[in-house]
């Protein structure tokens, strides 16, 4: 089947392996001479580690900690802050701090309840409010940014101005709940230890194991197994499992399997950031904005991880799609002894948007002037500089996709017509909502340049088929395909004749991490460019092959220290429109319509694009109204998905989608990042939504039942 037009759909590469069942995850693998591991875990918030003491243990059946790592202890991602096994200190509840390994697991688990461990408890920080309040102590702050206009002169600006208006947003965790939990694999070998599992990033863990086992380069080889989704759960928080089973490989001289079941896995890994954003607009008399304020607080949890990563793109994202006359921003991740925040789809941004849109919701309000009017006075346009003195170069088609949905989903006619029903019932409530958001594709400033370095490679075999060999993962999103796609229409060979095999470090270059909206867009030129170079050095039965590195596009230079510069190549834009029904009497809120229009550049492929959409608005929305989970004194309080409720079927109505061809020159074919941007916009426009619906404000996510009718009481003890 040669391919025509790029966007037509095609039958996924893993299409036949999935719906079959035959795909084989990771714990569906059995090797020779193969043990299970269990992780003992810290029982305690904050303390320090005086004793521990091991149960006997039967014949076969070993303890691995700290001891057993020949390298550093700690997990290298960005700082030095997070041990393998702790055994000095414990920074959080489920903390681990050593592994049993045996044949047996119900053997196991009966050994985790026999092991002693002694500590002095020292006084935990468990919330981002406690943090908050002590963040000038030492080490509490993990990460910190400030860039914008002088303080000074906003100062001026506040002094004339005709009001102020402060507000504080705060959004709680998110867990990825990917179908497969967690799993890790260390295969021992005299001469290697081949760790495969379920993973998004492959030279992240072989990095990682190389400091750990302090090993060559030679000695350690990681290959990714089929993955039930990741949503970011699978890009950080693998590199410690990873230590995990591979320390104890070498130590018992065995192949070791860690799975983790649901409920060790929603309590121990990592979430989506809680933040609490501040903001301080001075106004006009007529309501327009003169100046902001924003303050950004990320809750890291215990370790710092990829925190201060999220923490960049929250800040870029801190001023939405708008353009805002002088604007300052600082944001700061604080620690608490919690478990660890990491990766999850947005980075960052579905926390900045959530705030940004609400408080422009409720601006709107004070200037007495319809949401979507107010927040379309603000809109930046192609040509602008973008927060951080970067420009926005490409078309910005925002504005056709607004007049569009306006169209498709009737919104006057609907808001009249929601008007009326409100006047006329007054137990059910009907409401719209909008959101308007971007996603920047690819790694923050000169991350791809300095840090990434990319590289692919394509391979002819003597029977002409072409193998790629580069090191992202399929995780559900569909690269198997898509990337298969760019290549066989670029070298005009039929989709089948260009394989894929699950990435192997062994034998394939650091192409990147398969993260930050990059693959299709970035790997995918890479991809492109190769198949163009194979095109022209094509030998009929000949073995050959090609190479091609990442070149950085010449841009406005990023300036971390100072935030300044381009922070993308390109950017992703969206449209949402939600429409609720709230029942005041419950709380309950029932979604009704959803429609969506989004600009990625050019689709590769139509329905793996409609997937992305459906499921991250599925998400997304979720975020906003139904996904709930908390901690008290440390500990996470939703141990399965029926206690946390992510939507069902029941809560997912069809979404109307579309999407607008806007080709970048630099992504294959023109496509641009789609993955994380479909999720950013849900969460405040089915606020702005339930705001509508209630003729109420709402300063939090998510709003659940309980946040509603405790709202809807407070107002009637006012009006009383």
């Amino acid at each position: 089947m040669k391919l025509k037009d790029i966007s037509t759909s095609v039958p996924k590469k893993d299409h036949k392996g999935k719906v079959s069942g035959q795909l084989a995850y990771i714990s569906d693998v059995k090797v020779e001479n193969m043990v299970y591991g269990v992780l003992v875990r810290s029982p305690i918030a904050y303390g320090k580690i005086l004793s521990i003491h091991l149960p006997n243990l039967p014949e076969g059946y070993e303890a691995v900690g700290a001891e057993h790592i020949p390298g550093p202890n700690y997990v290298k991602i960005i700082q030095e802050d997070q041990p393998i096994f702790a055994n000095e200190w414990v920074n959080y509840i489920g903390e681990p701090i050593l592994m049993f390994v045996g044949e047996d697991l119900d053997t196991l688990y009966s050994l985790l309840n026999e092991v002693k461990v002694d500590f002095e408890e020292h006084q935990a920080i468990y919330t981002l409010d406690d943090a908050i309040q002590q963040k000038s102590s030492s080490g509490l702050v993990l990460a910190n940014y400030e860039f914008g206009e002088s303080l000074e002169n906003l100062s001026a600006i506040e002094q004339g101005a005709h009001q102020i208006i402060e507000e504080e947003y705060d959004t709680g965790y998110q867990e990825h709940v990917y179908l497969e939990p967690q799993g890790m694999l260390a295969i021992y070998k005299d001469d290697e230890i081949v760790v495969q599992g379920s993973m998004q990033c492959l030279y992240y863990i072989k990095n990682a194991l190389l400091s750990a086992l302090a090993c060559g380069d030679d000695e350690v080889r990681v290959v990714q197994s089929p993955t039930g989704g990741g949503f970011g759960g699978k890009e950080d928080f693998p590199s410690m499992m990873a230590c995990h089973v591979a320390v104890a490989a070498k130590a018992v001289k065995k192949s070791v399997m860690l799975v983790f079941d649901r409920s060790e896995d929603m309590v121990v890994t990592t979430k989506r950031h809680p933040a609490k954003l501040h903001y301080r607009t001075a106004l006009d008399k007529e309501g327009n904005i003169l100046s902001m304020c924003v303050d950004i607080f990320l809750d890291g949890g215990a370790n710092a991880g990829l925190s201060s990563v999220v923490l960049q793109r929250a800040l870029i994202n801190s001023a939405g799609v708008y353009k805002i006359p002088h604007f300052h921003a600082k944001g700061y991740v604080l620690k608490t002894n919690t478990v660890p925040n990491g990766a999850f789809r947005g980075f960052g941004a579905p926390q900045s948007f959530a705030g940004i849109e609400s408080h422009f919701g409720h601006l709107s309000k004070l200037a007495n002037i319809e949401p979507l009017d107010y927040k379309r006075k603000y809109l930046v346009k192609q040509g602008d500089p973008t927060i951080t003195k970067g420009k926005f170069r490409d078309p910005i088609l925002v504005e056709d996709m607004i007049e569009d949905l306006l169209n498709t989903s009737k919104y006057q006619k609907k808001k009249e017509e929601f008007h009326r029903y409100n006047q006329q019932n007054h137990r059910y409530k009907k409401g719209i909502g909008t959101s308007l958001f971007l996603h920047g594709c690819g790694f923050t400033g000169s991350g791809e340049r300095d840090h990434i370095k990319a590289t692919v490679k394509l391979v002819k075999s003597k029977d002409d088929k072409v193998m790629l060999k580069i090191s992202n993962s399929d995780m559900g999103q569909g690269i198997y395909t898509t990337l298969s796609k760019i290549v066989a229409k670029e070298l005009d060979l039929p989709f089948d004749r260009v394989i894929y095999p699950n990435p192997d470090t062994k034998v394939v270059p650091d192409s990147g991490p398969t993260v930050a909206s990059r693959t299709t867009m970035i790997v995918g030129k890479l991809l492109e460019r190769a198949a163009q170079k194979l095109k022209e050095q094509w030998q009929t039965g000949v073995e050959q092959e090609v190479v091609e590195n990442y070149v950085h596009r010449e841009m406005i230079p990023w300036d971390e220290k100072t935030f300044t510069g381009d922070a993308y190549p390109a950017y992703s834009w969206g449209v949402n429109i939600v429409e609720v029904e709230v029942d005041r009497l419950t709380g309950n809120v029932k979604l009704g319509k959803v429609y969506a229009n989004y600009e990625v550049g050019k689709v590769i492929d139509n329905r793996i694009l409609k997937g992305q959409i459906d499921g991250g608005l599925a998400q997304g929305l979720a975020y906003g109204y139904l996904e709930k989970m908390t901690t008290h004194q440390g500990r996470i309080q939703q141990k399965s998905i029926s206690d946390y409720g992510p939507p069902t079927s029941l809560d997912v109505v069809p979404i109307e989608s579309k999407v607008f061809d806007n080709p970048y020159a630099d992504g294959p074919y023109g496509a641009k990042g789609a993955g994380e941007l479909t999720l950013i916009g849900g969460a405040p426009a089915v606020q702005a939504a339930i705001e509508d619906a209630l003729q109420t404000s709402f300063h939090q996510i998510p709003i659940t039942p309980e946040v509603i009718m405790e709202s809807l009481w407070m107002k009637e003890g006012e009006e009383g």
